[in-house]
């Protein structure tokens, strides 16, 4: 499936609501917290609402399934979902630290087949569709992405804003075969992997279908292997939206390590 029209569609809406994101960003951020504590701004919701809104009006038979939009399980029963983060680190966001994204995937069948994530601070486009490659439009040129050959003197990326033991754990037990361990907010980790600046994430806590979707298939696309952490594969547009396995994204199998 070619899908342009699809990807040009989600590039569009993810550089507009940057835009909505980066006027907010520039000004006063007001935040207030949603029933399980995570923070709400105004460029979360402001930029589903443009996201939305395209989607809605080039693929009106598509369902979507937002962070920032109640969930009607009338989803479950189609091939075809839109799932959207429209703002990837809002904590990152609030601290003004530029590591905050938009995601857009489009998943079929289950399976991730489109993903576009937006940083709204470099104005940088990470695309892929399967089957078709990985890409990264940066100051108006365009570059096929490839994960990195490295089996040794590894990069592995952690989340800027979630640690956990488990991963303290795995650094400690590895860190022979570590050069650094860089840290990187929202899914610019997975990019990171993909234009082969880092080989490894390894993420032990809870996620949800949007943090990963887009990420998975441009992750994928460039040659990366995404996994859950018990090598089981990732599907989206389920009944749980949570990622409860955890997951890992590697450049290489000699790489994935026992957890």
């Amino acid at each position: 499936m070619e899908l342009s029209n699809e990807l040009n569609v989600a590039i569009d809406a993810a550089i507009r609501a940057g835009e909505k994101i980066m006027e907010i960003y520039n000004g006063s951020i007001e935040v207030e917290y949603k029933e399980n504590n995570t923070p709400l701004t105004a460029a979360d919701k402001q930029a589903n609402e443009i996201i939305l809104g395209e989607l809605i009006k080039h693929f009106p038979e598509h369902s979507i399934l937002s962070e920032e939009r109640k969930d009607t399980r009338s989803r479950l029963k189609d091939d075809w979902c839109w799932i959207v983060d429209p703002l990837d680190g809002t904590k990152e966001f609030i601290k003004r630290n530029g590591e905050f994204t938009v995601n857009i995937a489009l998943t079929y069948k289950h399976k991730s087949i489109l993903g576009v994530i937006y940083v709204p601070v470099t104005k940088e486009i990470y695309y892929a569709v399967k089957g078709f490659g990985a890409y990264l439009q940066s100051e108006g040129f365009i570059k096929k992405l490839a994960v990195s050959d490295k089996k040794e003197n590894l990069t592995l990326v952690a989340s800027r804003s979630h640690t956990s033991e488990k991963l303290s754990k795995l650094i400690e037990e590895n860190k022979d075969k570590f050069k650094e361990v860089k840290s990187a907010g929202s899914s610019l980790k997975g990019c990171l992997i993909a234009k082969g600046e880092a080989e490894l994430y390894y993420r032990f806590g809870l996620t949800s279908e949007w943090d990963t979707a887009a990420m998975q298939c441009i992750v994928e696309e460039a040659g990366g292997i995404f996994r859950q952490l018990d090598s089981s594969e990732m599907t989206y547009n389920r009944e749980n939206t949570l990622n409860e396995k955890g997951f890992y994204i590697v450049n290489d199998k000699e790489n994935i390590f026992i957890i």
